[in-house]
């Protein structure tokens, strides 16, 4: 079920505005740190099951930026919000729209690890893979992709969609513009200070 009201939902999606582009930024910037910190913690659960590999990027620096996860979250809100709308209006029940909606989000997801796989994780002569190594587990896309990955990757791109996007929008729009754009400005440039240096 959605968490704000349609006339909520639509008033922080207008790519037309400065605003938008402006939060959408700031998201960027704050997901790819936090979807590390998020990473960590699946990434520690499923180690339960010995999958994750002990030299994996995600166990180091927890403030290392993951862009995959920036770049998730404006494929979400840029592609994915009226994609959700449009479902809401045209499905008879919100458990249909809900229900194709995930599906969608899994196929994104799983093309979008498959894509990043193909560009950057692929094996040397020996077989190695550089950053992940899904070819041994059950249910492996490509040797690439893994679709238990790409459901949780779709269940956390459907709570973006349907709550924390709308949720941040209703409560970023109480500040004052000016407020915002420096709040932003700050956001932006602190982020690029710290890509320097991690990746530096």
């Amino acid at each position: 079920m959605p968490m704000l009201s349609k006339d909520d939902e639509l008033a922080g999606y207008a790519p037309d505005s400065w605003a938008f582009w402006r939060n959408l930024a700031v998201y960027f910037c704050a997901f790819s740190v936090i979807g590390h910190w998020l990473e960590i913690a699946y990434c520690t659960f499923m180690n339960l099951f010995d999958i994750v590999d002990a030299d994996s990027l995600v166990w180091d620096d927890p403030m290392y930026p993951f862009l995959v996860y920036g770049i998730g979250t404006a494929v979400c809100t840029i592609a994915l919000v009226p994609l959700k709308l449009k479902l809401i209006e045209r499905r008879k029940t919100m458990a249909a729209a809900s229900a194709q909606f995930f599906i969608v989000t899994v196929i994104v997801c799983m093309l979008m690890e498959l894509a990043m796989g193909f560009m950057l994780n692929q094996p040397n002569a020996a077989g190695v893979y550089p950053l992940w190594d899904n070819s041994q587990l059950p249910l492996n896309i490509l040797s690439q992709a893994w679709l238990v990955n790409d459901i949780a990757l779709g269940a956390l791109a459907m709570l973006y969609t349907w709550g924390i996007y709308p949720l941040c929008e209703k409560l970023l729009a109480k500040l004052p513009p000016i407020a915002m754009n420096v709040m932003a400005a700050i956001v932006v440039s602190s982020f690029i200070v710290l890509c320097i240096v991690k990746f530096g």
